[in-house]
């Protein structure tokens, strides 16, 4: 099993470009499943989870051709099976993103209850409510949501429950071919909504007010293959590398990023002292050597700030100037990186949902186990401030959401490596042997 070793103290300083978003080209590949034909995808991530997506369509009997650039085509032109086994949903959760394009193309499904990251209940009951009261008959058997529906679905007003950015896609999804009608109340409003929805009009799909709390769909018969789309950048990938620049006290450039997606996260590192510019796709973040200040964080749906960016700026508190209370409202059981984060030397005191933070100028080196995926950045983040080395173990969590982040990290003068569990073994032995004589 692969390892990150970091050896911290330097300040970052550069440039680096951000991939594609993980959470949005998920569900536009889920969506390929709408269109009778070919469509190709660009700026696509390499990434664990795009590679789970591409091997669920192409059991179902999608044709998917990758070129040496990472476009994708994508062919659902033979989709001749319906089910997503547990084997491959278990590793990520976006596969119930399947569930929407299937039974609105085909009119039955069956997909795994899904896995993924172990970071709270994310129940799946908006999915099969909203499912159901556009006129599919589902019953949950044996782990697996079995569900049809007899002709089309039919367009139907849904008030979610609660907001959830999958939810609000997969009855987007569902949606687009249904007959009517369909609104959708309490909306997630997140980008890669928006960038979802973009991908479908282009296909000739009626979806108005992605990016608001009400969205219209008007379903449509067909969509129309063909043609070229491009995946919006990374919000929070560009977001953890503006906060390791502004923790380790240093200046960085990030291009191929939409600022305006990150509003929030740059409110908070301009409060913690550090000095942005912007521009239609970049961003340059400036701390002019400066230890950054502790910033309140409360996590909250878009445009507030993200889940996905708590365990990054708990990173930076711990190592600022100052006392932060970090409160998590989105996930119950987001604090996992909490245990690892004290290993290094991190003051932190949880008290059910928030945690009080009290800044060290610097933490120390230690051995530590990744959780889930953000928390695995925040502890990598976390090693660039330790004196010494820390080992992150199980990064097959970062590899799931991060495209190269040891090769992006060391562009910016960071001392960071990645090695097999095999060849850390043989050097720790060999570092051993030579401490001994």
């Amino acid at each position: 099993m692969d390892k990150l070793i970091i050896t911290g103290g330097v300040s970052l300083q550069g440039t680096v470009r951000t991939s594609g978003a993980k959470n949005a080209v998920l569900p536009i590949l889920a969506a390929s499943l709408l269109i009778d034909g070919p469509i190709v995808l660009s700026n696509i991530p390499h990434l664990n989870d795009v590679t789970t997506m591409m091997e669920l369509l192409g059991r179902m009997g999608a044709q998917i051709t990758v070129d040496e650039r990472m476009n994708i085509e994508v062919d659902s032109s033979h989709i001749i099976n319906f089910h997503a086994p547990y084997e491959l949903v278990k590793t990520m959760r976006a596969s119930i993103l399947v569930l929407g394009p299937l039974l609105s193309r085909y009119g039955e499904a069956e997909v795994s209850l899904p896995g993924g990251c172990a970071i709270g209940s994310r129940p799946v009951d908006v999915h099969i409510n909203g499912m159901r009261a556009l006129g599919a008959e589902i019953e949950v058997v044996n782990g697996f949501i079995k569900a049809r529906v007899g002709s089309r679905l039919r367009g139907t007003e849904l008030k979610l429950g609660k907001i959830t950015v999958t939810g609000t896609e997969n009855l987007i999804m569902a949606s687009v071919l249904a007959e009517g009608r369909t609104v959708i109340h309490n909306a997630a409003c997140e980008p890669e909504v928006e960038d979802l929805s973009n991908f479908l009009n282009q296909l000739g799909a009626k979806v108005q007010g992605a990016g608001t709390e009400t969205v219209i769909i008007d379903g449509v018969d067909q969509l129309k293959p063909g043609g070229n789309y491009r995946i919006l950048p990374d919000r929070i990938e560009a977001g953890t590398y503006l906060v390791a620049a502004a923790m380790t006290r240093g200046r960085v450039i990030v291009k191929d990023v939409l600022p305006h997606t990150l509003q929030a996260v740059l409110d908070k590192l301009r409060e913690a002292g550090a000095t942005i510019a912007t521009g239609d796709e970049w961003i340059d973040l400036d701390m002019r050597g400066q230890r950054p200040k502790a910033v309140d964080i409360v996590t909250a749906p878009y445009p507030c700030l993200p889940t996905d960016m708590q365990a990054q700026f708990m990173a930076m508190n711990v190592v600022a100037e100052g006392e932060s209370f970090i409160t998590e409202t989105v996930f119950e059981n987001r604090f996992m990186h909490v245990h690892e984060m004290r290993r290094m030397g991190a003051d932190i005191h949880l008290e059910g949902n928030r945690a009080t933070c009290r800044g060290k100028e610097y933490l120390a080196g230690a051995p530590v186990m990744a959780t889930d995926l953000r928390a695995s950045a925040s502890l990598v983040l976390a090693g660039l401030m330790a004196r010494g080395d820390t080992v992150v173990d199980r990064i097959y969590h970062i590899d799931r959401g991060y495209e190269c982040i040891e090769e992006k990290l060391s562009q910016l003068g960071a001392q960071i490596r990645r090695l097999s569990g095999r060849a850390y073994a043989a050097e720790y032995a060999n570092k051993k042997d030579s401490e001994s004589k």
